[in-house]
């Protein structure tokens, strides 16, 4: 009796290991094999003598003892040698000198070498699945998936995935506005992995960039298919966000197509992130006009750009300071943030009343030469006045001729007031 369920038990103990998610067949019977000689060497001092066969789609083994025939005088090792008497019992051809091999019964090693090898396994395989888990999610660092609300806590989120590992969500990395139901499921992107003392733990964020730049490339198929490029991102979580797009083919709106056909895109993002409201603007190399479309809404009169410790000065007019400060110090602190300068707000109260915008002047100047003397800073007519000529025709790189026609239609209208 003792005997059958011992036997029972090695069955059970293969059907578990066979349905084991996350090990490859070949690491399983590595696994399997290395378990069962562990076991023998230490009943019998080695395990060189014995051929182990696994077969884990049948959810059984094999194991095969070899001996050397001895003639019973030279007998002194049972589990390497074979007594030519004992060998003559099962085959009369057998001779001195010659290997014999026969199939041993596990389970007749008794009960104690069953446990020993049930525990042995039930180790190895708990090691393997963390260290497949750890393997599964350092390679998912920076992507999104999706858990199932497990438990809430204080401090922390437990979720489990589709296969029911362990996900951690703290505190820190959920937006203000989250609210979480047990048995809910929720998107995040994957942040850390650590493997303590081989006790992966998988800490996941709703808060950092890179889970909108990841909602960015859902919803947008231009930013998955790589003909738009998200190049900064600055947010505060819950509240304001800005995104710096830009387009490699001239045909496609980055900002336009970020948003969508009545901003259907970006509601679908603004929605999982909490109605966080979201700027997208176009990125450009140049910092002047980088940071002026950063700090839109507000019109810009002029900026002051500090290279050497990353500062700039803008001035615009009174009633303008507001919308670049915006609500609680958000659009200024996220422009500081997404243009990686120290952005200083003054107001210019010389322009008030006094001065023109050089959009005002579109009738009489071309677009592109607008743009081009705001990319070296220059906003209003004052502005371009103020400088060198010679100043304007380098840093503007634009023709003589083309300057001097500029400042003419600019002083002509001061001339004339």
């Amino acid at each position: 009796m003792a005997r059958r369920q011992e036997t029972i038990s090695m069955i059970d103990t293969f059907a578990e290991f066979k349905e084991l998610k996350n090990i490859d067949r070949t690491t399983l019977i590595s696994v399997l094999e290395e378990a069962f000689r562990n076991v023998i060497s230490k009943m019998f001092g080695s395990d060189e003598n014995y051929d182990i066969i696994i077969n884990p789609d049948k959810g059984d083994f094999e194991i095969w003892r070899n001996r050397e025939v001895v003639d019973d005088k030279d007998f002194e090792d049972a589990n390497l040698q074979i007594k030519i008497s004992e060998a003559k019992k099962i085959d009369q051809d057998y001779e001195v000198g010659e290997e014999i091999t026969d199939e041993v019964d596990f389970a007749g090693f008794g009960r104690r070498a069953v446990l020993n090898l049930r525990q042995a396994l039930a180790s190895k395989i708990l090691e393997l699945q963390k260290d497949s888990l750890y393997n599964k999610y350092k390679d998912r660092i920076g992507q999104i998936v999706t858990g199932e609300i497990y438990q809430v806590w204080k401090k922390e989120i437990l979720l489990l995935d589709d296969e029911e590992n362990e996900l951690i969500l703290p505190k820190t990395e959920q937006i203000p506005g989250d609210f979480f139901r047990k048995n809910e499921t929720r998107r995040a992107v994957v942040i850390k992995v650590d493997n303590q003392n081989n006790n992966p733990k998988i800490i996941l964020s709703r808060t950092s960039p890179l889970f909108m730049q990841r909602l960015f490339e859902l919803e947008v198929p231009e930013i998955h298919d790589g003909l738009i490029t998200i190049k900064r991102i600055a947010r505060i979580p819950g509240e304001r966000a800005k995104v710096a797009v830009e387009s490699y083919d001239d045909r496609i709106d980055p900002v336009g197509a970020c948003v969508g056909m009545k901003g259907a895109r970006i509601h679908g993002i603004v929605r999982e992130l909490c109605n966080e409201n979201i700027d997208v603007i176009n990125y450009t190399s140049n910092t002047t006009l980088f940071i002026q479309r950063a700090l839109s809404p507000a019109k810009i009169s002029s900026i002051k750009i500090r290279e050497e410790d990353k500062k700039a000065e803008v001035y615009l007019r009174p009633e303008e300071v507001s919308l670049a400060i915006g609500k609680g110090g958000l659009n200024i602190k996220l422009a500081s943030m997404l243009t990686e300068y120290t952005i200083d707000v003054f107001r210019d109260i010389d322009i008030d009343g006094e001065d023109i915008y050089l959009d005002e002047f579109a009738d009489e100047i071309e677009v592109w030469i607008i743009d081009a003397l705001k990319n070296i800073g220059c906003y209003t007519a004052k502005n371009v006045l103020s400088m060198d000529r010679n100043e304007i025709i380098e840093k503007a790189d634009l023709e003589e001729n083309t300057v001097d026609e500029i400042l003419a239609v600019l002083q002509a209208e001061f001339e004339d007031e």
